[in-house]
């Protein structure tokens, strides 16, 4: 997807709209699928399935009397079941009033509650599903650690002559037994100064000294999208060189240099691919977790250190794959409550929602950082929205699972007056937002 952005002009701007038509295109087709199935497994018809708003560039009706369209705005989509009222799933009474029984029948207003109420929790949770099957299909990619703490693969520098090898079984580093990565890691940071480290390794069957560089090195294993170092350049697998004109040989250096900085822009010497790069970068002061359920401001660009040789790996189970997924989808949206409760208490700056624009950059960012990067983005995006959809705000998929809970109390549904006075509400809480998280966006840029 990089090439896009060679084209002149408006390379950059295509590369935009294609990552986020594409992210935005995957998610919001999952979750209107995920209404669209189990709403037909419950016997209701769904007349229209639209990705996107606006005028229809494409459409098709298939045999079950669905029309499958593609309109000219991707900022969305929905399905439009028998007995709605356009996109927002109101409820059109006057159609419900001309149509014939069996058509009656199969119209969602007419359909049992728990099937209403499972069609229209179908949507997010299969955003979250989405998510799981990405994570799940990344820890397959990538593979999870080995108990033994063997090399599986050394991170490309300017320098190489190394001793150490791929697949060198580990057992002492400076002298000290280890039993893990996680010991390595505790010795290394134990270093008065980063150096080169003389490690005991079993390799063919014999113990031998081996020379390895030092495990923290200042390598960029990942951008954050809508960084300073994504806005400079910076990508996985760069070897940072030299900081503000400083040799540096450690990713701690690195990290120092740049909270000197504040918001001065400062040089970074890369070496990339064999060849030597100078990026200009400007650190932001941004608030970042602080590891125990709050944030904190720090002074950064946006990268996450790299180590020097990374664990040998191993292919999960499909069980254990899916595990790992689903967890780190949990984790993800537990985070993301945790930041809007501290927006609410005033402890994390209500700038940091994103809207289209923001999530067209991020998209962008991530396609130009690789596949693993751009799915990931994916996951994220997918999850958001699946949680987002979940508020109980009047118009989203959590507003309509509050109805049906007034339902099954009350025995009978909010009346219609009731119902059309808190989805004008609903819209307009959605469309503050969506002009609030733009505002952001522009700012940002």
């Amino acid at each position: 997807m990089e090439f896009i952005s060679q084209i002149p002009v408006f390379g950059g701007f295509l590369s935009t709209l294609t990552a986020f038509v594409v992210v935005l295109g995957v998610v919001v087709f999952v979750h209107e699928y995920g209404h669209y199935i189990v709403g037909r497994w419950s016997g209701i018809h769904s007349e229209k399935f639209s990705l996107g708003f606006g005028p229809v560039i494409w459409s098709r009706t298939d045999k079950h009397g669905t029309q499958w369209q593609l309109a000219a705005i991707p900022l969305g989509g929905y399905v439009q079941f028998l007995g709605d009222r356009g996109a927002a799933s109101e409820t059109d009474f006057e159609a419900l009033g001309e149509m014939s029984e069996v058509d009656v029948a199969r119209s969602f207003p007419s359909a049992r509650l728990y099937k209403r109420a499972l069609t229209v929790a179908a949507g997010p949770f299969a955003n979250f599903l989405l998510a799981t099957v990405i994570f799940a299909g990344l820890v397959t990619w990538q593979g999870i650690t080995i108990d033994e703490p063997t090399v599986g693969e050394l991170f490309a520098m300017p320098t190489s002559n190394y001793d150490l090898k791929v697949n060198d079984r580990i057992l002492e580093v400076e002298g000290q037994a280890i039993s893990d990565f996680g010991d390595i890691i505790d010795i290394t940071l134990a270093m008065e100064t980063p150096g080169d480290m003389e490690i005991l390794v079993l390799r063919d069957g014999e113990e031998r000294l081996v020379s390895a560089p030092y495990m923290l090195i200042p390598g960029v294993y990942g951008v954050d999208p809508l960084s300073a170092a994504g806005a400079a350049g910076l990508k996985s697998g760069d070897f940072v060189v030299e900081a503000a004109g400083q040799r540096i040989t450690s990713f701690g250096e690195l990290q120092v240099i740049v909270a000197a900085s504040g918001d001065t822009e400062i040089n970074l010497k890369v070496w990339r691919d064999g060849a030597y790069l100078d990026l200009p970068i400007t650190p932001v002061l941004r608030e970042f977790p602080d590891g125990e359920g709050g944030f904190t401001e720090r002074v950064m660009i946006g990268v996450y250190g790299a180590f020097a040789f990374l664990p040998a790996t191993e292919t999960p189970t499909p069980w254990n794959a899916v595990y790992i997924g689903a967890k780190q989808t949990v984790n993800f949206i537990d985070s993301s409550l945790n930041g809007i409760k501290h927006m609410f208490l005033g402890n994390l700056s209500p700038s940091n929602l994103q809207g289209p624009i923001g999530i067209a950059q991020a998209s962008k960012e991530s396609a130009n950082q690789g596949l693993r990067s751009f799915l990931t983005m994916i996951a994220i995006i997918s999850t958001g929205i699946g949680m987002l959809n979940l508020f109980p705000i009047p118009m989203l998929d959590g507003g309509h699972l509050v109805f049906y809970i007034y339902e099954a109390v009350r025995g009978r549904p909010p009346s219609k007056k009731a119902i059309q006075a808190f989805m004008s509400i609903g819209l307009a809480m959605v469309l503050l937002l969506m002009v609030f998280a733009t505002y952001n966006d522009l700012m940002r840029l």
